[in-house]
C-alpha cells in the first residue's frame, strides 16, 4: 500500500484527511515543517501532502528542504490560500500540485492518484 506523510497542524484538517485517505492509503502526520521535513526523509513516503502555514517551518521551506535531497518525492501543497500568487510560490518552492481547502476528496484523491496511482 502507498504511503502519505500528511504534514498538518491542524488536528480537524488532519481528520479530514483521514477520512480521505483511510480507504486507499497508509499515512502518517507531522504537526510542523521541520517534522514533515525529518519525516519525508526518514520514513520515504510516496507522496507528501503539505499544508502551507506551520508552526516552527511554514510548508514552501519544509517542501525546499524535502525536494534537495528527495526531488522526485511529488508533493501537493494544501493551504486555506488559493490566490495566484500561493501557486506561483508553491511552484517555485519544487511542490508539484495544489489543492485549495477546504478540500474535495474527490479530487484530492484524483490528484494524488496522478502521481501514485492507489
Amino acid at each position: 500500500m502507498k504511503r502519505i506523510l500528511v504534514a498538518e497542524d491542524n488536528d480537524s484538517n488532519y481528520m479530514l484527511m483521514n477520512y480521505i485517505l483511510k480507504k486507499d492509503y497508509e499515512f502518517f502526520r507531522a504537526k510542523n515543517g521541520q517534522e514533515a521535513v525529518e519525516k519525508a526523509l526518514a520514513e520515504k513516503p510516496d507522496l507528501v501532502l503539505m499544508d502551507i502555514k506551520m508552526p516552527v517551518m511554514d510548508g514552501l521551506e519544509a517542501a525546499r528542504a524535502i525536494k534537495a535531497q528527495a526531488p522526485d518525492l511529488p508533493i501537493i501543497v494544501l493551504t486555506a490560500n488559493a490566490f495566484d500568487s500561493d501557486r506561483v510560490a508553491a511552484r517555485e518552492a519544487g511542490c508539484d500540485d495544489f489543492l485549495s481547502k477546504p478540500v474535495n476528496a474527490a479530487l484530492c484523491l484524483q490528484t494524488i492518484k496522478k502521481y501514485i496511482g492507489v
